[in-house]
């Protein structure tokens, strides 16, 4: 989970998110790092090896979840447990996914860590 100090409020940008074979991924990557491939402005930056695995991730709960975020900017996961319901166990794991691929941020206040929703808005581009 990425934690990052707070640098004040954010507002959420659509993320163009990829689908592509794993051996895609790591070819693409490594073509971008040995400088044979320069990433476009509406390139991918958020990579799911299938539709399904990117159904588990934006599923209509964790969307849903997303806009809770972003309306009511919880200062902490206890806070955001409160607002959804859910439990504060099952909510970490969720934010947790959701920060590995950058569709959240989890900012570090004090001794709580409150998260941040980095986009509500998804472009999919199947390859």
């Amino acid at each position: 989970m990425k934690v990052t100090k707070s640098a004040g409020k954010r507002t959420s940008r659509p993320i163009t998110i990829g689908i592509a074979s794993q051996q895609a991924i790591r070819e693409r990557a490594l073509a971008i790092a040995k400088g044979a491939l320069k990433p476009k402005p509406g390139d991918p930056k958020v990579w799911f090896t299938s539709m399904k695995s990117m159904a588990e991730v934006l599923s209509d709960d964790n969307r849903a979840l997303l806009r809770v975020i972003r309306e009511t900017h919880p200062e902490s996961i206890a806070a955001l447990a409160d607002a959804t319901g859910r439990k504060p166990g099952n909510l970490s794991r969720t934010l947790k996914t959701m920060a590995h691929y950058g569709i959240v941020e989890m900012e570090r206040n004090n001794n709580t860590v409150r998260p941040v929703a980095m986009a509500t808005e998804f472009k999919i581009l199947a390859a």
